[in-house]
């Protein structure tokens, strides 16, 4: 466990470094000219908030600065009593994640859901743990393609979200290069969870480059140095750096999300005050 710890932190060291000594000039050129004045929040980091009050915990939210939620369920609300909520916090909702499940036996009425409260891409969370060989993804790829086709034609967006799993070698690849490979780049976007990329140790930087404009979504949340997510400014990331690719990445949403917070509501309430006061 020491030399992993160790290996991951020569990782971000390294990429860091690099990417800092032969590309300062256009990173500066990049970061200057970013401005973000509608911080978002993927609500799965108030899971519990939510269940005991969800009109409070979102009232609560708007009043720290939040402006875009990412939800990960409803909680028993129908799509326009969401809509009336968030018209009325001044908020807004452009995505929501949807399980492979409901995509898969009921895109239609998730398309209407989504349509009706406002939001532009349905995320897929991720993949069963027993679709996860390469032959998987590939039918995964296959899914996204003609799922991305559907949503596309009524004005929405498909986009797929990662943990760790996808960049796990796998003989001839890996699952994400397979995701990235084989699916349409005008109709299937990625949402790269940071802390899980970096956690993998896949360079941000690198994938945005390789892959321009395929991530208009990216899970903002920090890793320690023992491995374990973090409020945003109390681990180890770099974000001022990934964020400088933001418009190579086609970044256009960035929504804070910490897994398992010990207080949820100070959790967020860190996090969007560092992003805020520092990279935005």
């Amino acid at each position: 466990m020491k030399n992993q710890l160790q290996s991951r932190r020569q990782f971000l060291r390294q990429i860091t470094a690099a990417s800092a000594l032969t590309l300062l000039p256009t990173m500066a050129a990049q970061s200057q000219g970013r401005q973000v004045d509608r911080i978002g929040l993927q609500l799965y980091t108030l899971r519990k908030e939510m269940t005991n009050d969800f009109e409070g915990t979102l009232e609560r939210v708007a009043e720290l600065g939040y402006k875009e939620m990412e939800f990960a369920g409803y909680y028993g609300r129908s799509a326009g009593e969401v809509r009336d909520l968030l018209d009325r916090l001044g908020l807004s909702s452009p995505a929501s994640h949807i399980s492979l499940d409901l995509i898969r036996n009921d895109l239609n009425k998730q398309i209407d859901i989504a349509a009706e409260i406002g939001q532009s891409y349905i995320v897929i969370p991720s993949v069963p743990a027993a679709e996860r060989t390469l032959s998987d993804f590939e039918k995964h790829a296959e899914t996204l393609n003609e799922v991305g086709q559907k949503c596309k034609e009524a004005g929405l967006t498909i986009v797929y979200h990662n943990h760790s799993f996808e960049f796990e070698a796998q003989g001839t690849g890996t699952g994400y290069e397979h995701l990235l490979a084989q699916t349409d780049a005008n109709t299937v976007y990625f949402e790269l969870d940071l802390y899980w990329a970096v956690n993998a140790n896949v360079s941000p930087i690198s994938l945005f480059r390789e892959n321009p404009g395929r991530f208009p979504l990216v899970h903002v949340k920090d890793r320690s140095p023992d491995g374990e997510m973090a409020d945003v400014g109390k681990g180890e990331i770099d974000f001022s750096e990934i964020f400088s690719y933001a418009e190579t990445a086609g970044i256009k949403h960035y929504f804070v999300e910490h897994d398992f917070p010990e207080d949820g509501m100070n959790s967020v309430a860190y996090s969007f005050n560092t992003l805020k006061n520092t990279y935005f």
